[in-house]
């Protein structure tokens, strides 16, 4: 496995405007992520997480690369699955990998997890690396998200499956009013309760707002290039599984 490792200096001034405050947004709620992520999934993002990895069917000695890694949730629960495989966990957050770090050797992983900071729009690793790549609730907060699927498909090997796990829109009433109620009016009330983070949190629904929907999302899979594109609704449609193949 080919790796070029650099970093990105996400405090450097090429930075476009919608990364640097993206980037201010995770380092100041990283402490706190865990337990947001909680109240904003309605305690189902572990469900969503293991509905995933039995889709994915890792096997022993795979290998992964997980984008937007934040606290290395997903990190872990891949090298797990592969028992054997080298998973490479990459976020621009200082902050959230810290977090993460402090898991990994928790778990006593930090012989098969490798974390590094940089930038998910230009991967530093060589083409053909992983045999997964996978992208958990960071993908609506890139600035082109094409690039970042196609960074992906880079990166894998052919044949290497990129999985995207990520909050959607529900699409039926009444569920859809009452789930858009919590997230624009409810949600940032308890950011600013449980995290002293009203603003950080206000944004929140607006990046999703501009997201596509589950559909729209699997058709940008197919337009990158990817085979056998598949999306899964989850919990009435407030979030979304796809999972595609680079061709062999």
């Amino acid at each position: 496995m080919t790796m070029e490792k650099k970093t990105t200096d996400v405090g450097d001034n090429s930075i476009k405007p919608k990364e640097q405050f993206v980037h201010s947004v995770f380092e100041s709620i990283a402490g706190n992520y865990d337990l947001m992520n909680d109240i904003l999934s309605f305690r189902r993002h572990k469900a969503w997480r293991k509905f995933a990895m039995k889709k994915m069917s890792m096997k022993r000695g795979d290998s992964a690369v997980d984008l937007c890694c934040g606290t290395c949730d997903w990190s872990i629960a891949l090298a797990e699955a592969s028992e054997t495989g080298c998973v490479m966990g990459l976020d621009f957050s200082a902050g959230m990998l810290e977090v993460g770090r402090r898991k990994v050797e928790e778990y006593k992983l930090q012989n098969r997890i490798s974390l590094v900071q940089g930038n998910a729009m230009e991967l530093p690793f060589g083409d053909n690396s992983y045999d997964y790549a996978t992208i958990g609730f960071g993908l609506r907060n890139v600035p082109d998200l094409v690039q970042v699927l196609n960074e992906m498909k880079r990166v894998v090997k052919p044949g290497g499956m990129i999985v995207c796990l990520e909050l959607s829109k529900p699409m039926k009433q009444p569920f859809k009013g009452i789930y858009y109620f919590y997230f624009q009016r409810v949600l940032p009330l308890l950011g600013k309760l449980f995290a002293k983070s009203y603003e950080q949190y206000k944004w929140l629904p607006e990046s999703l707002a501009l997201f596509p929907d589950r559909e729209q999302l699997a058709t940008i899979f197919r337009e990158t290039g990817l085979k056998r594109v598949e999306s899964f609704p989850l919990t009435g449609g407030i979030a979304a599984l796809h999972i595609g193949l680079k061709e062999n």
